[in-house]
């Protein structure tokens, strides 16, 4: 059974998503402030399929929890904010969030969400495992990726689904819409920033130079293409 682990200060918002969650097959763990959370998560580490994060905390904000999270896990991370400002879910998707959600929300908005990132992070298994590009090898059945000296690239579950579309599809130009409906599940709406701080965020990871990058290429008016030779092996 999936495990979620939920930080949320409001009771009644705490016991409606465990029930709901519950009713659908997830093992929910719950937390009422960060000092809870961090206790729990640092209790079931290794069995967590997803973080539930709300930003407002009575001792600490989401936004700092998220960054210990990722600070030993590439578990996915929703985030629940309340404020319509998009600079809060720019901020979360900077820090590693893979999704986030704008209160108020219903539970099957948010079983949704979490169905869909966990369906894009369920481990794979094909014939080509390795795809290799300028020293960086990403590994599908692990889902990770290290550079030329064997060290791992700390990248998010939605970081890791992005580059794998990249990889098998090089040289391809690839429109917004269908990165976001490959990585998030569902289309971009004109002022959507979420698609282009990812590919800050995965840039960096790599070290492509954000201002002429050489890996991920941005298209105007067209898209971006991984313009990157790739190599493919199951070895």
């Amino acid at each position: 059974m999936r495990k979620i682990l939920i930080v949320d200060d409001d009771q009644k918002t705490r016991v409606l998503l465990k029930t709901y969650l519950e009713k659908n097959q997830y093992e929910v763990i719950l937390s009422h402030d960060g000092a809870s959370f961090l206790a729990e998560l640092q209790a079931h580490a290794d069995q967590l399929s997803l973080v539930i994060l709300d930003v407002m905390l009575p001792d600490t904000d989401g936004f700092v929890l998220c960054r210990q999270v990722r600070q030993q896990s590439n578990v996915p991370i929703i985030m629940l904010t309340a404020s319509s400002d998009e600079t809060d879910r720019i901020v979360g998707l900077e820090l590693g969030a893979d999704d986030y959600i704008a209160k108020p929300y219903s539970p099957r908005e948010l079983l949704a969400r979490i169905k869909a990132i966990l369906r894009r992070s369920a481990v794979e298994t094909p014939a080509a495992r390795y795809y290799r590009f300028v020293g960086f090898t990403l590994d599908l059945k692990e889902r990770k990726v290290t550079d030329s000296a064997g060290n791992p690239v700390l990248l998010t579950g939605l970081d890791f689904q992005l580059l794998k579309y990249f990889t098998e599809h090089p040289g391809v130009i690839l429109d917004r819409s269908l990165l976001c409906e490959e990585t998030r599940g569902r289309d971009a709406g004109p002022m959507d920033r979420s698609l282009d701080v990812q590919i800050s965020r995965l840039r960096l990871r790599l070290h492509d130079d954000g201002k002429q990058p050489a890996l991920i290429k941005t298209v105007r008016g067209a898209g971006y293409v991984f313009s990157a030779e790739v190599s493919v092996s199951s070895v």
